[in-house]
């Protein structure tokens, strides 16, 4: 008897012991030490909000792909992939409301010092600024500057040295390539239709019905484009993938050696008079940006713009926050 009741002890620790294990290795495979899964409505609500941000915010430019979704502080949090960069966005429960960033105000935030990253004051002053604008051209966050950009150069015409440069690297394929290539020749050839060209661009990526309405000559077009790929080997970069930063982005060449020079890392970045310049994406901090770099500021320094950013991607009637920080690649 004594020893049938040993044994029912050890059965009975045995079991309890498999079954800690058990919903140990479960734990550690859901992660439900430090994250609360949640169930399946709030995945619907997650994938809902994907679906937002594909259709509404990066509009066909690149795509936003879910990972993993967990409930934190009463809101579903979902990780997001876009062009290889992870964030994380919130949600309401009831899929009404969709939060890009959440700050967690518990947590004490120490203001950072700028390190080597000139402010409006640093910029040089002179005469006739030089305003370069690197970008890409199907970046959501390159065409949201352009859109800003776009009413500032016209009002302020000839008193500005001003032009559109394209980052080192492309990440949206090979019609961001052809484009940009395009976008270039028009500029430098055909410069007195190359922003007629680009406002129309602007509003639905239809190159090929801008380059109609706005009278391209396309040989002309034709010849720039082939003279320029062969000189810095666009399309053949675009073909040897060993070549691509990362192993994953073309390498796009034309503007390297400006790139080099303000250490360009992504798409916007905003060069006035040689110096790197941090201004908001609405037509309004544009000009008081690019005005403050003038000896004497002209009259058209006065134009009137509302004071609203352009939304990211292709369409003008868009609008949204402008958020300096936002940023196709580094």
């Amino acid at each position: 008897m004594e020893e049938h009741k040993r044994k029912k002890k050890i059965n009975t620790w045995k079991v309890s012991s498999f079954t800690l294990g058990f919903l140990l290795v479960i734990s550690i495979l859901t992660g439900s030490f430090g994250m609360n899964i949640v169930g399946t409505t709030g995945n619907v609500v997650a994938e809902n909000a994907v679906d937002y941000i594909n259709t509404n915010l990066l509009q066909g430019q690149a795509t936003a792909e879910l990972g993993i979704v967990t409930n934190e502080e009463g809101l579903i949090k979902a990780e997001i992939s876009v062009m290889g960069q992870n964030m994380d966005v919130y949600m309401t429960e009831n899929g009404n409301l969709l939060f890009l960033q959440a700050i967690n105000m518990a947590e004490e935030i120490e203001t950072p010092v700028a390190q080597d990253q000139p402010t409006t004051q640093d910029i040089p002053k002179s005469d006739k600024p030089v305003i370069e604008a690197f970008i890409m051209s199907h970046c959501p966050y390159g065409t949201q500057i352009e859109k800003g950009l776009l009413p500032v150069a016209n009002a302020l015409g000839d008193k500005i040295d001003f032009k559109f440069k394209f980052v080192y690297y492309a990440m949206h394929g090979e019609t961001e390539v052809v484009e940009q290539l395009n976008q270039h020749c028009i500029q430098e050839e055909q410069n007195d239709k190359f922003l007629t060209y680009l406002e129309c661009f602007l509003e639905a990526g239809d190159s090929e019905g801008c380059l109609a309405s706005t009278e391209i000559n396309l040989e002309s077009l034709n010849e720039c484009t082939t003279r320029v790929d062969e000189e810095f080997n666009v399309m053949a970069n675009l073909e040897d993938e060993s070549s691509w930063l990362s192993g994953k982005f073309p390498l796009f060449d034309i503007h390297k050696a400006e790139n080099d020079l303000y250490s360009v890392g992504g798409s916007p970045t905003l060069v006035i008079n040689g110096q790197v310049a941090q201004s908001g994406r609405d037509s309004v901090s544009l000009l008081n940006t690019i005005c403050n770099a003038f000896n004497i500021a002209p009259e058209e320094c006065n134009t009137e713009f509302e004071a609203v950013a352009p939304g990211p991607g292709f369409g003008w009637d868009s609008t949204g926050a402008s958020n300096n920080a936002a940023a196709c690649g580094s």
